[in-house]
């Protein structure tokens, strides 16, 4: 599987607008596109020197081909949306290859 990463600073000024547009119509719709399986929304616990939030968003990928398919489709409108908060949000992406997941162990 591809995990397509989002890492986003957000300043302080727009922080609750972006918070709440970022969980109640971003995400949903990059789910809506059908490339995803699945989002994972986490906050970056260590401090930026530029200040502000950060945040990693992770958009799991049913393929490689999915993901060439959502950069050709739609990215061009949902990056468009983003683009909104201007200079107070800056992000950048990246692409991971799931090599291996484990979880914790349990004999029983």
């Amino acid at each position: 599987m591809i995990i397509y990463n989002v890492t986003v600073n957000v300043d302080d000024s727009v922080h609750s607008d972006w918070l709440y547009w970022i969980r109640n119509e971003h995400i949903p719709e990059m789910l809506a596109t059908g490339k995803f399986i699945k989002a994972l929304m986490t906050k970056v616990l260590v401090e930026e020197e530029m200040g502000g939030q950060s945040y990693s968003i992770q958009y799991t990928a049913k393929s490689k081909d999915a993901l060439a398919r959502f950069y050709k489709e739609d990215a061009n409108r949902l990056d468009g949306e983003a683009g909104k908060y201007g200079d107070k949000v800056l992000f950048f992406k990246t692409e991971l290859e799931i090599v291996t997941e484990q979880t914790e162990f349990n004999p029983h």
